[in-house]
């Protein structure tokens, strides 16, 4: 049988490449993101059984019911990738607005903690399935400019690992650097030299089987892909 593979943030970058890419290898893709428009374009690319719904990650009762229309299908996912995150404008630390910080908080941490609060109980109960929760470089350094995203980061590093932990035998939970890529973020923080990485496309040539040869075996291991 095809994997399952849940991916929050799919609608641009790195999260609408690894769509293409698992379904380019046949597999079934549910995703989600905040753009009406741009989820309804990827319902007219890609037929069912892939589903793709309009959804913000940090309110949790849409989490609930997202994961809930899928479950009861009968589908747990083979893997769970939390992609979905935002980065402040780049800014001191004490510059940056109490709002933005929230958001940024919200969306990179506490939108984690939904997906798997309402998806990996349905992956518990039928004994097997991957988390990947997309960490950063900067999840495991740090640099000016992006305190609250880098924050964010070491959280998901923290997190997973403690995942990890509490997991049982045939599953796995790891925080993933996905490297550096040409996507929106980046221009925000890099500005014209962004354009001297990789696009998302290319990434996802190496990303996708990377993540599709992940195993119980690397569970709790902060991995990165190059």
């Amino acid at each position: 049988m095809s994997k399952r593979i849940v991916i929050t943030g799919v609608t641009k970058g790195l999260g609408l490449a690894m769509v293409e890419g698992f379904i380019e290898r046949g597999y079934c893709v549910y995703g989600c993101g905040r753009s009406e428009e741009a989820i309804n374009a990827l319902r007219e690319r890609f037929a069912a059984p892939n589903e793709f719904e309009t959804l913000d990650v940090t309110n949790n009762q849409d989490v609930q019911d997202w994961a809930e229309s899928i479950l009861s299908t009968g589908v747990s996912p083979d893997i769970l990738i939390n992609n979905a995150a935002m980065i402040n404008r780049s800014a001191p630390l004490w510059e940056v607005p109490t709002q933005e910080f929230s958001d940024v908080i919200d969306v990179n941490i506490k939108g984690v903690g939904n997906v798997i609060r309402h998806f990996l109980p349905a992956m518990i109960e039928v004994g097997h399935g991957i988390v990947v929760n997309f960490s950063s470089g900067w999840g495991r350094s740090a640099s000016a400019d992006v305190a609250p995203y880098c924050a964010t980061k070491w959280a998901i590093e923290g997190l997973t690992q403690a995942l990890a932990q509490e997991l049982p035998a045939g599953l796995a939970a790891v925080p993933l650097n996905p490297g550096i890529i040409h996507t929106e973020m980046l221009d925000s923080c890099f500005g014209n030299d962004a354009s001297t990485f990789p696009k998302p496309s290319a990434w996802a040539q190496i990303a996708v089987p990377f993540i599709l040869g992940l195993s119980p075996a690397d569970n709790g291991q902060s991995l990165s892909i190059s």
